[in-house]
């Protein structure tokens, strides 16, 4: 039913912009129209950006050299640097091994970011589930020890530091509290018996586009983490800062106003500009080895976290708005791209200085969806009659 809703809502949107379409903002119009209806009060002097996405240009500017909250804009640089650094392709493997002689329980990670507490789910989407996992142990243990769950140690190598802790908090609740130990990647290798189960994770690809879609806020760190080790550097914030910077000066774009605090955006010390942000989309658009992380942006009216925008507060723009948001109290951003008839731009838009709570935040989200609303329109062809 929510389905039906939504392609109703698509379908309606479409036909109420063709009517519309020739006054949608052209080049020339945004700036100034563009300056009046950023002067509501409810965006508090934002940062904004427009950049014709064919040739570069900068058809619209303001404050976009001033440092402002990106919100989750910033998993627009973790999904960049995940596919710059990691194979789309590739999968996390887990394997849960026990030595029945030596009473050893051998977890062997790959850093899988994406383990799921719930068996359900993980079938669904064919995550690793740490429940298949826990009780299959449980059974090999009790098999080998007798029915008993007592005198067994476990060692384990690459798992996040909460995925230990949900493993321990799930054997415990059972009866199996083991002394755990972190040891190297080799030693847990060497340590190795009797395969107990073997669980992966979906590809990269897969986990990025969710993670963009529904703005997962640890599956950003952990990639982004998961990159910067995959780079040589410490899968820290200092490791993911070093190749935001890299990645940036790849691409020719000034990073010298870039504070990172992490790769999610959840924290208010990330500081980016809108001209930073706005020449990366448009450069990494232009590069097909990024065409993942377009691919996955949220569609406004249609999917993720932009669902429920647009379909009220500018209609004409469902379907035609692919972007990531953003959200903290006092902030709402918003960067991707708008198609404009026969042409399509980049654009950003940061408000990081509107009034607290909830009501402010629904004003601000509306105020922009607005602005975009009066550039975006769906590039129909003239219909052209026969000669009689």
């Amino acid at each position: 039913m929510v389905a039906l809703r939504r392609i109703f809502a698509v379908c309606l949107a479409l036909i109420l912009s063709i009517a519309p379409a020739g006054a949608a903002l052209g080049p020339d119009s945004i700036p100034a129209a563009f300056d009046e209806l950023l002067k509501v009060p409810m965006l508090s002097n934002p940062a904004m950006i427009v950049i014709d996405g064919t040739t570069g240009q900068i058809i619209y500017e303001k404050n976009i050299y001033s440092q402002r909250k990106p919100a989750s804009v910033m998993k627009v640089l973790a999904g960049a640097v995940t596919l710059e650094y990691l194979d789309p392709q590739s999968v996390f493997n887990t394997t849960i091994n026990i030595a029945p002689e030596e009473k050893i329980v051998v977890i062997r990670g790959s850093l899988d970011p994406w383990i799921s507490l719930d068996h359900n789910v993980a079938r669904k989407m064919n995550r690793a589930s740490l429940p298949y996992m826990g009780f299959n142990t449980l059974s090999a243990i009790k098999k080998a020890n007798g029915g008993s769950l007592k005198n067994y140690k476990v060692i384990y190598s690459n798992l996040y530091s909460k995925d230990v802790a949900n493993l321990k908090a799930f054997w415990a609740k059972r009866g199996f509290k083991p002394v755990f130990k972190q040891v190297t990647d080799d030693e847990a290798f060497l340590a190795q018996g009797d395969l107990v189960v073997s669980e992966n994770s979906p590809t990269v690809r897969e986990i990025l586009d969710f993670m963009m879609l529904w703005s997962d806020n640890s599956l950003a760190d952990r990639l982004a983490g998961l990159a910067a080790r995959a780079a040589g550097y410490s899968p820290n914030i200092k490791g993911i800062e070093t190749i935001f910077r890299t990645l940036l000066t790849q691409l020719e774009i000034d990073d010298s106003k870039l504070v990172v605090a992490d790769a999610s955006g959840l924290s208010k010390k990330n500081k980016i500009t809108a001209k930073l942000m706005g020449e990366l989309l448009y450069k990494i658009r232009k590069d097909e080895k990024y065409a993942l992380l377009y691919q996955s942006l949220p569609v406004g009216g249609v999917s993720g976290t932009l669902q429920d925008r647009f379909t009220t507060t500018a209609p004409s723009a469902v379907g035609l708005v692919r972007a990531k948001t953003g959200t903290l109290n006092g902030t709402a951003t918003l960067a991707g791209y708008v198609q404009s008839t026969d042409r399509e731009y980049v654009f950003v838009t940061l408000a990081d200085d509107i009034a607290k709570g909830n009501a402010a935040l629904n004003k601000a989200r509306a105020a922009i969806d607005r602005v975009l609303g009066r550039i975006a329109a769906p590039n129909i062809p003239a219909e052209i009659s026969p000669a009689p």
